[in-house]
């Protein structure tokens, strides 16, 4: 066998690798992402402006059949800058309010969900990956657009404060991680390494510790054969727990 041949036999036998790739390029991307939400305090962005996301591409689906292989997507990004443009402009006019109304934004993204799965044949199995995708599905092509979104994040990453560069770039990375990692796991991937800085760890640390309680859930779904997508988000948000409950112990307490 060549050695071309043999190397080709070594990744063959590595499938894990582009899953494992995929999840932490996701990582990189979505955790600066995270920290940006919490400090502008509109957590239900991610699941509105995903929904969005999961919706166009729903209805994309249903009604372009024989479409082009990139129209799902395009649409999905439309859908997903078109809820962050929403809730820029609800964070900006209603700040009190902001957090009731991008829920009902939510409410509204998964409504036309629902419609658009209606409509295919397919539609429920499509929303139901939409929600909880198999990472382990993920191939080098899924890691290699996640990785392309975490480098934009790491370039810009100066500007997230500005709502010019956060509100587009959050809005593209949703729509593009939603299809290969799921709303949960997205959102899980969003808020938990967020947590951990919060509860003052330093960036390295919490990267580290997201990315071990990642491959514990692939590492569990793959012992299990139990649902990925489901397996990566309960770590997730169980080591989000585990830094809420870090913060509790570590703060003062009152005389």
């Amino acid at each position: 066998m060549s050695t071309l041949g043999a190397w080709g036999a070594t990744m063959a036998e590595a499938w894990w690798l582009a899953p494992a790739a995929a999840l932490l390029a996701a990582l990189l991307a979505l955790a600066p992402l995270g920290t940006q939400v919490l400090a502008r305090g509109v957590v239900f962005i991610d699941l509105a402006v995903a929904q969005a996301a999961a919706a166009a591409a729903l209805w994309a689906g249903a009604l372009a059949h024989d479409g082009p292989w990139w129209l799902p997507q395009a649409l999905a990004s439309a859908g997903a800058l078109a809820a962050a443009a929403a809730v820029a402009l609800l964070a900006r006019r209603w700040p009190a309010q902001r957090e009731a109304l991008i829920g009902l934004l939510y409410v509204l993204g998964a409504c036309a969900a629902l419609l658009g799965a209606r409509l295919d044949p397919h539609g429920r199995e499509r929303l139901a990956e939409l929600l909880a995708a198999d990472l382990l599905w993920a191939g080098w092509p899924d890691a290699t657009l996640l990785a392309s979104c975490a480098a934009a994040v790491l370039l810009l990453r100066r500007g997230l404060a500005r709502d010019a560069v956060f509100y587009p770039l959050f809005a593209l990375a949703a729509s593009v991680a939603v299809p290969v990692l799921g709303l949960f796991l997205v959102f899980a991937l969003l808020i938990a390494p967020a947590l951990w800085w919060r509860a003052g760890l330093a960036g390295g640390r919490a990267l580290l510790l997201t990315a071990t309680a990642g491959g514990a859930g692939l590492a569990l779904s793959w012992g299990l054969d139990a649902p990925s997508g489901a397996c990566v988000a309960a770590a997730l948000a169980l080591a989000g727990l585990a830094a809420a409950l870090r913060v509790r112990r570590c703060a003062p307490t009152g005389s």
